[in-house]
């Protein structure tokens, strides 16, 4: 009975792959986008992450010029992608719905949380503190509200398979957020005068909290692996965010780690600076075998390597290595690690462009190519 119910969702995979690559030639330019805002994938924001954490990346390489126009345009994807998810919960909402039940979908609707809080770190360094509280504002808040309701809507959810069988890479989305706001507490922390205390409470809170996360999701994740066979069109891009969690992770913990010596900072900073290594350690650990999947997807069994929006969740976790390199390497006096970090992030940058360059593609191809004559 397995082995049907993996076929099935292999064919639906696949099915999805290859759309993605045929244009609807009978289609209006009006029904295209009307289609396009009803499917919107839950992750699309892993566009802003990537493009957000690319802006930090070659700030701290001293590229102030193109870290500057990498922050524009993730500002300008964040306001159009909240303006599309508003006009999904407004005109397409059972659409939206059905993906906050569906495993293989729900927890891409993180991405919201981390990317708000990616813009949030680069507009720190700015001084823009009243934008940035903000933002740890309104992520916080999403992040507990979609916290409790994606499990229970998945778990809820009517179904013929197990829940586990849509156990996918995505699901590390979910620590990858919890992590953000850590980041993002402690990089305001020194900016601000009042509520110092509070963020390093913030901070440690939503780092341990990812932490467990992470070890749960990765325990679900081996576990569906063993009890169901993964076919090569089930390997997508979202497990890259298994080793993306560890870098975010470092990140987090390494500001935890610097902030002034709040009660919670002091009882944990020890602890944490110690598991910080040992993400980034088990983080590299990943990126080969991360590689092979791709050769075995893609060169073994042939499944198209076509532009899809969790091509975003690969961009990520390489710019969050390199920044989380290149952080670790600086505060722990680790020259070798700083310079991996380095080189990593202008093979981010370079793959950045690349998938970039794929999605105006894919855009200009099927949603704002001309109509079919009369």
């Amino acid at each position: 009975m397995h082995n049907g119910s993996s076929a099935d969702a292999s064919h639906e995979i696949l099915h999805h792959v290859t759309a993605a690559a045929t244009p609807h030639v009978t289609e209006s330019r009006a029904q295209r986008i009307r289609a396009g805002v009803s499917g919107l994938h839950p992750g699309y924001f892993a566009l802003v992450m990537a493009t957000g954490i690319m802006s930090i990346g070659t700030s701290t390489a001293g590229v102030g010029w193109l870290s500057l126009s990498l922050l524009w345009l993730a500002v300008i994807c964040y306001v159009i992608l909240v303006l599309l998810l508003a006009c999904r919960l407004i005109a397409f909402r059972h659409d939206l719905v059905n993906d906050l039940s569906d495993p293989a979908r729900a927890f891409g609707f993180f991405t919201f949380v981390a990317a708000t809080n990616v813009i949030g770190a680069r507009l720190v360094g700015d001084g823009h503190r009243e934008v940035v509280v903000g933002l740890l504002a309104v992520s916080s808040l999403a992040w507990l509200f979609l916290g409790y309701l994606i499990p229970a809507m998945v778990a809820h959810r009517p179904r013929t398979d197990p829940a586990l069988r849509g156990v996918n890479g995505s699901w590390f989305i979910w620590v990858v957020a919890s992590q953000s706001i850590a980041v993002l507490a402690a990089t305001l922390e020194p900016q601000v005068d009042v509520g110092r205390r509070e963020l390093a409470l913030v901070a440690v809170f939503s780092w341990s909290v990812g932490l467990f996360l992470y070890g749960t999701v990765g325990v679900l994740v081996v576990v569906r692996l063993l009890m169901f066979k993964i076919q090569p069109v089930e390997a997508t891009p979202p497990y890259w965010v298994a080793m993306g969690a560890t870098a975010i992770s470092v990140v987090a913990g390494s500001k935890i780690v610097e902030m002034a010596k709040a009660p919670m900072v002091t009882a944990t900073s020890a602890l944490i600076a110690g598991l910080a290594v040992l993400f980034w350690a088990f983080g590299t650990w990943l990126i080969p075998a991360l590689l092979a999947v791709g050769y075995w997807r893609h060169f073994r069994h042939r499944v198209p390597l076509v532009y899809e929006p969790s091509m975003w969740s690969i961009v990520f976790p390489l710019g969050m290595y390199g920044v989380g390199s290149a952080y670790l390497g600086e505060v722990d006096d680790l020259p070798i690690v700083k310079a991996i970090g380095h080189a990593e992030i202008w093979v981010a940058l370079a793959v950045w462009a690349i998938v970039f360059g794929a999605m105006l593609h894919h855009l200009a191809r099927t949603v704002f190519r001309a109509d079919p004559p009369r």
